[in-house]
């Protein structure tokens, strides 16, 4: 039992080893002037200034406090997703269904909030904040419900649920949720007394602490426990884990409801911290970023914090580029996702 959590300083030790003799940091470095380079070609066939171009993008992701916060901001979603990630890949359980637990999220806050009786306060927030948890992880039990008893892959039941719960948004916002005579798809406006706080210097709110605190435990869990013993054998080799005594069910289980939970938890602080309504479609692409940081950090849930921290970054940088300097918006993508790609080339774990 003694081999079952990892020794003191045993994490920081891994970490350290991987940079060093499997030659991270030049590799990271490397696909930085690579996905550089390749930004500057598209740029260039796009007949802007790279110089320019690359300007505006550090102004619109560092060049002020309120610039600054709005990456953050960004981030917190994908940092809570993506953490709950790391953790089910870890274990070989691909569940590719944030986006609808993010949405589900969305529609549990928003619930409490218009249903709290009176005016809404702290404990109104507080109560959202767990019930977009209990909401997240209900809809990824229902993917592996589907997976475990009927048989359908975590893949498919997670990626088509998706699509349930963006329509499910769609018909609680026509209904019981929406705001009458809008012309959009969203509920009515949050009161203040329940938007999340933010630092006035950088008008960020705080969930990204949240989600830094949160990918913390999770890597705790990892690494110190024995349900994470059990999720790093069980990713290595299912028979082994087996073997030892350990269920794949209910370790399925526990990942895909703790990995909603938090995808669930990035939604509402998504709704209570940034949008302050529930909107159609507010949670699009989402999950497909969280799979992103996920990889980036190398299915360790404390390095998806920086990779968490880059993909918002790089985003809110891109869009800055994007309206500063004219570059088509499909060309942004791009530049975002060949960036991504050559960083995850260099960060991947390997067998």
């Amino acid at each position: 039992m003694n081999n079952s959590v990892t020794t003191k300083g045993e994490t920081s030790q891994r970490l350290s080893l991987r940079f060093r003799k499997d030659g991270l940091l030049p590799r990271i470095l490397l696909a930085l002037a690579l996905s550089l380079a390749v930004a500057a070609l598209l740029i260039l066939l796009a007949q802007k200034n790279p110089l320019e171009a690359f300007a505006a993008m550090l102004a619109g992701a560092f060049g002020s406090p309120h610039q600054i916060g709005v990456a953050l901001n960004r981030t917190s979603p994908y940092l809570f997703a993506g953490a709950g990630l790391a953790l089910c890949f870890r274990a070989g359980v691909i569940n590719m269904g944030s986006d609808g637990q993010i949405a589900m999220g969305g529609i549990g806050a928003t619930a409490i909030i218009l249903a709290w009786p009176g005016t809404p306060g702290a404990m109104a927030a507080i109560a959202a904040l767990i019930a977009a948890a209990v909401t997240g992880g209900l809809w990824a039990g229902l993917a592996t419900a589907i997976h475990l008893y009927r048989r359908v892959h975590e893949v498919l039941a997670t990626l088509l649920l998706n699509f349930v719960a963006l329509l499910l948004v769609q018909l609680l916002l026509s209904g019981a949720l929406g705001q009458p005579g809008a012309g959009f798809l969203q509920s009515p406006l949050m009161p203040r007394s329940v938007w999340l706080p933010r630092l006035p210097s950088f008008d960020f709110h705080i969930g990204i602490i949240l989600a830094v605190i949160a990918a913390v435990i999770v890597s705790f869990l990892l690494w110190k426990t024995t349900f994470g013993f059990a999720v790093r054998v069980a990713g290595r080799s299912r028979p082994a884990a087996a073997y030892a005594g350990f269920s794949i069910a209910a370790i399925t289980w526990q990942l895909m409801l703790g990995a909603g939970a938090m995808a669930g938890l990035g939604g509402g602080v998504e709704i209570l911290g940034l949008q302050h309504r529930l909107i159609e479609g507010f949670s699009s692409g989402f999950g497909f970023k969280a799979v992103t940081v996920a990889l980036l950090g190398a299915l360790e849930p404390a390095l998806t914090i920086p990779a968490a921290l880059f993909v918002g970054f790089l985003e809110t940088g891109a869009l800055a580029m994007q309206r500063q300097i004219g570059v088509p918006s499909s060309l942004v993508t791009v530049i975002e996702a060949a960036t991504m790609l050559f960083i995850l080339a260099a960060t991947v774990r390997r067998s």
